[in-house]
């Protein structure tokens, strides 16, 4: 359950760090408290997470599905860049995530 938990908790990430950048500096109300929602949301699942899973291996994974997934939707929703070079980097994060989760003891 935890591991599902730490998932939601990155997904919850990836919508915060989209939010950012539709709040236009906390300046457009609904994108404001639906970012706030989502960071608070994932904090706390991430905490959840926390009770059972260790800390490195939860951190570090929260924060590569988030970076991967805001990766992937500024390449295919924002126009940024999806050079050979960033394609690799990005699957080198996603295979750190799984080895991280393969290699966890829980």
């Amino acid at each position: 359950m935890a591991w599902i938990i730490l998932v939601l908790a990155g997904l919850l990430e990836i919508g915060w760090a989209i939010g950012l950048k539709y709040s236009a500096g906390f300046t457009r109300p609904l994108p404001s408290v639906l970012t706030a929602i989502s960071m608070l949301g994932s904090v706390v699942m991430l905490g959840l997470a926390l009770r059972t899973l260790p800390l490195g291996t939860a951190y570090a994974i929260w924060t590569g599905i988030g970076t991967v997934g805001t990766a992937i939707f500024g390449i295919m929703v924002l126009g940024e860049p999806a050079s050979a070079a960033r394609i690799a980097c990005i699957a080198l994060i996603v295979s750190g995530i799984l080895g991280l989760k393969l290699l966890s003891p829980q």
